[in-house]
C-alpha cells in the first residue's frame, strides 16, 4: 500500500486531526483564522506577537480599493453570477509582480540581500551603508528596487509606518525590516527623489522576518486578498458597478484602422 504522510488534516470515521490537534475540541472556537494560517504554513503554533504581526500583514493586504484585482473579480461576476469560485479565482489570477506580488518580491530581494551578508550590520549607520551599496548597485545595473513607491501614496504609504511600529512593540524588527528601512532613508541620494516605502513591500518585510517561506509569501498575499475580493463581491451585491464599467468601456469604444504586425513595433 502507497504510504502519504502528513502532519495537517487526517480524519477517522469518527475523528479529525489537524496538525496533531483534535480539530472540533482544540482548534475550533479556541485559535483564530490567521494564527491558523501561520500554525498551517510553519507547522508550528505562533507566539502572540508573531500573530499580531502577520494578521496586521493580511489586514495590510486585504483590500485597496478599485485596483485591477477587485474590478476583473466584480466583472467576471457579472458575467458568470453563477460562479463566485470563477470570480475570485479571476481577481487572484491578476496577483503579479505590480499588484500583491509585490510582497514576495521585495521579501526576497531582502533576503537575499541580508543572507550575504555575514555578519549584518549592528546599527543604524552600518544598516545605512549596506542600503546605500545596494542601491546604487541596483540602479547601475537598471533594476527597479523592489517596495518602493507608490501609485497613489506619493507622500507616504499609512500602512508602513504602522506595520513598523508594530513590529517593533512586538520585538519582531528584524533584518528584514531594518534594511528597508534604510534604503527609506539613503534611496534619495542614489535616485535623486524620495519615494515612498509601499505597504505591499513592508508586509513583504515583515513575513520574512517572521521567518516564513519565501516561496510562499505571495501566497499568504492571495490569502489577505481572498477576504477583500470577497467583501467586493458582497458590495457587488448591495451597490453594483460592474455593469457602468463594462458599459462605460462598451459604449465609448473607438475604431482605428488595424494595425498589421502590431504596427511599428512588428
Amino acid at each position: 500500500m502507497a504510504d502519504y504522510p502528513t502532519a495537517l488534516g487526517a480524519s477517522t470515521p469518527t475523528s479529525i486531526t489537524l496538525l496533531g490537534q483534535d480539530l472540533a475540541t482544540d482548534v475550533m472556537g479556541e485559535v483564530g483564522f490567521g494564527e491558523l494560517a501561520f500554525w498551517l504554513a510553519t507547522q508550528r503554533r505562533p507566539a502572540p506577537g508573531e500573530t499580531r504581526v502577520f494578521e496586521a500583514v493580511l489586514a495590510a493586504l486585504a483590500d485597496h480599493g478599485f485596483t485591477p484585482t477587485a474590478i476583473v473579480t466584480r466583472l467576471t461576476y457579472l458575467s458568470a453570477p453563477d460562479s463566485v469560485q470563477g470570480a475570485l479565482a479571476a481577481g487572484l489570477l491578476g496577483g503579479g509582480s505590480r499588484f500583491l506580488g509585490v510582497t514576495e518580491d521585495c521579501g526576497r530581494f531582502l533576503h537575499d540581500v541580508v543572507a550575504a551578508c555575514d555578519p549584518v550590520p549592528a546599527d543604524e549607520a552600518g544598516w545605512d551603508a549596506l542600503a546605500l551599496e545596494t542601491v546604487r548597485g541596483w540602479r547601475e545595473s537598471g533594476r527597479r528596487v523592489p517596495g518602493l513607491g507608490h501609485h497613489v501614496h506619493k507622500d507616504g504609504d499609512p500602512r508602513t509606518p504602522r506595520l513598523f511600529q508594530i513590529a517593533r512593540e512586538e520585538g519582531l524588527a528584524g533584518p528584514h525590516l531594518s534594511l528597508f528601512a534604510a534604503i527609506g532613508r539613503v534611496h534619495p541620494a542614489v535616485l535623486g527623489r524620495t519615494l515612498p516605502l509601499n505597504g505591499a513591500g513592508t508586509c513583504g518585510a515583515a513575513l520574512a522576518d517572521l521567518g516564513l517561506p519565501l516561496e510562499l509569501l505571495r501566497g499568504f498575499a492571495l490569502l489577505a486578498r481572498t477576504a477583500g475580493l470577497i467583501g467586493q463581491l458582497a458590495e457587488e451585491l448591495r451597490r453594483p458597478v460592474a455593469n457602468e464599467i463594462f458599459l462605460s468601456v462598451d459604449l465609448n469604444n473607438r475604431s482605428v484602422p488595424p494595425e498589421p504586425n502590431g504596427g511599428s513595433h512588428g
